[in-house]
């Protein structure tokens, strides 16, 4: 087991410059769409901002600090001024009459809050309307109110939209064990957990032996891909690469897509001293290096789906 491979060793901090923690393992571009005239885009849509903390990963939200910062309640949930974005249109110009998004997009909706935090129950319907008029998008969003989202869900939902992804949240055992029970049984035509902030070692193999190889009518995967990442930001927690590694093993495992999405801002490794045995580093990483770091581990396994950079405020809108 990995386990045996890491040593209790002794603590070693050294502040990260630019260099190569693992290999170079650059990906090509994807490639655009070759049904729209337009390029499709990556953008975050939050819909409504503010939140409430329910875990242990909350507690150093990215979120809550930027508000702080500028004076703001973070737990003031409200809708914004993006909250039509999916729909609006071109007035003018060569593409007047279009979606300002384009076909083929991919839309990381609400990640300055829960698209099913309660506050928002009032506003969801809408929401929900914008999305099923834009069956020519895809649709990810992450949660850690997984018990709220049978009763959140539309009328004509079935056993899910092809066009939304929902992906669960465990940052440690307790709460894989308490959500993820009751997240892989709804019906949901894309799934998939995250362990960000990872926290811990965190053993999923129940789930995955479970849920890992089942499939829908449609032949798709009920599970499809486990993403882990550290934590970022000035108080960020350790994420032991050793933790990472063991639930990219369990993946192999059972099969399942596996994604290594993000360093966090303190990754700890354990790593030959010079003199036959080990100690364990910590790395103290930028944020502009956290994701290309995390892709030169090698580790991802089958085509896990890409999370955005610190599930990121900062990501671009249109």
């Amino acid at each position: 087991m990995i386990w045996d491979r890491i040593s209790p060793g002794r603590f070693m901090m050294e502040t990260y410059q630019q260099m190569d923690l693992f290999h170079d393992n650059d990906d090509p571009p994807a490639a655009a769409s070759q049904t729209d005239p337009r390029t499709p885009v990556t953008v975050t849509w939050n819909l409504w901002h503010g939140c409430k903390k329910v875990s242990p990963g909350c507690a150093n939200c990215y979120m809550f600090r930027r508000d702080e910062e500028y004076g703001k309640d973070p737990a003031n949930v409200h809708k914004t001024s993006s909250f039509n974005l999916p729909v609006r249109k071109y007035r003018s110009g060569p593409y007047k009459g279009l979606n300002r998004i384009p076909a083929g997009s991919l839309i990381y909706t609400c990640f300055t809050s829960d698209y099913f935090i309660e506050e928002a129950d009032v506003w969801r319907p809408e929401a929900w309307d914008m999305i099923r008029r834009r069956p020519d998008c895809s649709f990810f969003m992450i949660t850690k109110r997984p018990e709220r989202i049978l009763q959140c869900l539309p009328a004509d939902w079935g056993k899910g939209w092809d066009h939304v992804h929902i992906s669960c949240t465990c940052e440690n055992q307790n709460q894989a064990d308490r959500r993820l029970p009751v997240f892989l049984k709804l019906p949901i035509r894309h799934k998939s957990i995250t362990h960000e902030p990872m926290l811990e070692a965190i053993d999923i193999r129940k789930y995955l032996a479970e849920y890992g190889n089942s499939v829908n009518e449609d032949g798709s995967r009920i599970l499809e891909s486990v993403s882990c990442g550290g934590e970022s930001g000035p108080k960020a927690r350790i994420c032991d690469f050793g933790w990472v590694l063991n639930t990219h093993i369990q993946c192999v495992e059972y099969g399942v897509p596996f994604h290594f999405h993000q360093t966090g801002a303190r990754l700890r490794r354990s790593v030959p001293d010079g003199h036959g045995g080990h100690i364990q580093k910590v790395y103290e990483i930028p944020r502009e290096y956290q994701h290309t770091q995390a892709e030169k581990a090698g580790l991802d396994y089958g085509g896990g789906i890409e999370i955005p950079a610190c599930l990121s405020a900062d990501s671009p809108s249109v």
